[in-house]
């Protein structure tokens, strides 16, 4: 191996522990991730991420039992990219056999290791194989009573500690005449404010017009709604981050998309930016035909 990596992160353990929401919780930590890389090619495949242009500086491998034959190098293999990187962090995902045993019945899955067997006896057989593995851990991780978003946010606090990513906003403002946001977690219905709609020389503009934007946001009640909404993503966005959330959608609709909802979006994000938030802002109807 040649040039040195900031991190590298192994990631193994029993089938049906989860291992690819743990993938996935390191890929939205900005990780490089390769699935089930045969251990003989990890050191090359390390050094083309450190050798590419720009360098890969995270890389997280996972590797399970299905490699019998591989997984005999893997102590030699750690022992290389401890050389190599400035920090390497080998996970291991534990599970209580009666919970696996739960999880395949679950999901009607034959287990890896005992294709024409029980799946305790498939359990069994791999635990074995993961033996020396689970002695090269860092990090044992138990996920019997853990569900997806838990495991997630152990994952993160695991690799990323205090330097865990906050939860990214990405507000939307839309029309209820075209159907909400797909997937928003959080949708606001503001069609009961001032609507610039029946104003003639408000109407061919949009909410990001200032005269609009004063219309809209100059009354009572849009104010309190603004305050009233800050407040609440103000509470809600440190509960996200305590799950591990990379996101949240939030809709804000009117009748239109093209007025009331784009401006008290705009509000909005600048209101939840003071709060150290990066917000992704989008207007989606916004130039539709009023």
């Amino acid at each position: 191996m040649s040039e040195r990596s900031n991190r590298i992160v192994f990631v193994s353990g029993l089938s049906g522990s989860g291992k690819t929401t743990a993938m996935d919780a390191l890929e939205d930590l900005d990780f490089y991730c390769a699935d089930n890389l045969p251990v003989p090619l990890t050191p090359q495949f390390l050094d083309l991420c450190a050798n590419s242009t720009p360098p890969i500086a995270e890389v997280a491998l996972a590797l399970d039992a299905r490699e019998r034959g591989f997984l005999a190098g893997l102590p030699a293999v750690v022992a290389q990219a401890r050389e190599r990187a400035a920090e390497v962090l080998v996970i291991f995902l534990d599970c209580a056999d009666r919970v696996l045993v739960n999880r395949y019945r679950e999901t009607r899955r034959v287990h890896p290791h005992s294709p024409g067997g029980s799946v305790e006896e498939g359990i069994a057989v791999e635990r074995a194989l993961l033996a020396e593995v689970a002695g090269l851990a860092d990090v044992v991780l138990d996920t019997s009573e853990l569900n997806v978003h838990q495991l997630r946010e152990a994952v993160i606090r695991t690799v990323a500690g205090e330097g865990a990513p906050a939860t990214v906003v990405n507000l939307v403002s839309f029309g209820f005449r075209y159907g909400p946001p797909p997937g928003a977690e959080l949708l606001f219905d503001v069609r009961f404010l001032p609507n610039p709609h029946f104003e003639p020389t408000l109407r061919p503009r949009t909410g990001e017009d200032p005269e609009v934007a004063a219309y809209v946001l100059t009354s009572d009640r849009s104010q309190a709604l603004l305050g009233r909404l800050v407040d609440l993503l103000g509470f809600l966005l440190p509960c996200y981050d305590d799950e591990g959330k990379a996101y949240i959608t939030v809709g804000v609709g009117c009748t239109g998309g093209r007025h009331r909802s784009v401006a008290i979006a705009e509000a909005l994000a600048e209101a939840v930016r003071t709060l150290g938030r990066e917000v992704n802002l989008s207007h989606r109807d916004a130039e539709r035909q009023a």
